[in-house]
């Protein structure tokens, strides 16, 4: 085992231009119905139209202000420490180099995870890099990086394959990664806030790399992993394109809205201790989560016999988000490089093959 970056990364990430994600500063703002995008409304509950950009990135700071109700606060700039990136182990395959390695997100922990780099890089060496996150299972980041479980979930395994550097770190308490969120995430309201940070600094990681075009960045991941790509990109904009498989619905559409789901130490406690389990009280949607990653692309894996998450809540979703995209020039139409493009195939919670290959295409259009 031996540190490959360490203080020389950090100066790095210190002198390339790229910032840290930062807590939103903006003001609570209560937005009784999530769904009704295109209005900005301030303290006082006055509403005005959303017209335009500039409207619409007041309403999204408002977005992340409050997720972070319901997930407490985004980490400040001093828990940003050196990354310490330490290699375990590694293995080469036809087409890249499998390593294991270790980081430090904050303070008195290490995260496990996978790092993949091709062997063959683009003209320059700078291939785009992506953050590639697991569902709901045992064995955590070894799925993605394809050393077991499902073959329909191996997509950092295919990435690399295609060129992509990727990165792919366990969840908290899955994997090689033990977690107690009461001890060791005390300091958290949430599960998905530690999970949001983690994965911000796994982006810092990615961008820092020498392999890596830090202006070529995208997520993907699966259940779990689909609403953990979603929540950490409205946090870090360093990602350009968003890949959810069967990652979200609206809370009113979730079960019909018996939100319990979502309390677990792993997610968001507040929503049972706070918000009573009550999906009126909720102070975000999923609405709000795909208009704030306008105009980056999101392209999500719908299956209509998905029995977590809902079609009609997804397909709802879109098309109040294709309202903010139309701000930004982008809403064009479901051509195969649509910044915003929903697949529905016929199948279960999984990620079809045919799936796969469109969203692969569709991050080559919009990470090129």
């Amino acid at each position: 085992m031996h540190r490959i970056i360490s203080l020389g990364l950090w100066t790095l990430l210190l002198t390339t231009g790229l910032r840290p994600a930062r807590a939103t500063d903006s003001p609570v703002v209560a937005y009784p119905d999530h769904s009704r995008l295109l209005i900005v409304r301030d303290a006082a509950g006055h509403e005005r139209p959303v017209k335009t950009q500039t409207d619409w990135a007041e309403r999204a700071a408002h977005v992340r202000a409050n997720m972070q109700l319901a997930m407490g606060p985004l980490p400040d700039a001093a828990r940003r420490v050196p990354l310490d990136l330490e290699s375990v182990s590694e293995e080469t395959t036809a087409r890249y180099l499998r390593r294991k390695v270790r980081f430090t997100p904050e303070p008195g922990d290490r995260v496990p995870a996978w790092l993949l780099i091709p062997h063959e890089l683009p003209p320059g060496g700078r291939a785009p890099a992506m953050l590639c996150l697991h569902q709901t299972t045992k064995i955590g980041k070894d799925e993605p990086a394809g050393l077991g479980g499902r073959t329909s979930l191996h997509y950092a395994h295919e990435l690399a394959e295609r060129g992509y550097v990727c990165i792919v770190p366990d969840y908290p308490s899955f994997g090689e990664y033990p977690y107690d969120f009461k001890i060791k995430g005390a300091h958290y309201a949430s599960g998905s806030m530690k999970a949001i940070w983690n994965n911000i600094r796994a982006v810092d990681l990615l961008a820092a790399l020498p392999q890596v075009d830090p202006n070529r960045l995208g997520v993907i991941g699966h259940s779990l992993g689909g609403h953990n790509a979603l929540f950490t990109a409205t946090f870090d904009a360093r990602l350009k394109a968003v890949v959810s498989s069967c990652g979200f619905t609206p809370f009113h559409d979730y079960y019909k809205g018996k939100v319990a789901g979502w309390t677990s130490d792993r997610y968001m406690p507040r929503i049972r201790d706070v918000y009573e389990n009550n999906a009126d009280k909720i102070p975000f949607d999923f609405y709000e989560i795909l208009g704030a990653l306008a105009p980056r692309g999101f392209f999500s894996n719908s299956p209509i016999k998905d029995s977590n998450f809902d079609i009609g809540g997804v397909r709802k979703a879109f098309a109040r988000a294709a309202e903010v995209y139309a701000l930004f020039g982008t809403d064009d139409g479901g051509t195969r490089d649509a910044r915003l493009k929903l697949a529905t195939p016929d199948a279960p919670h999984d990620f079809p093959a045919a799936e796969r290959k469109a969203a692969y295409e569709w991050l080559d259009a919009q990470l090129r």
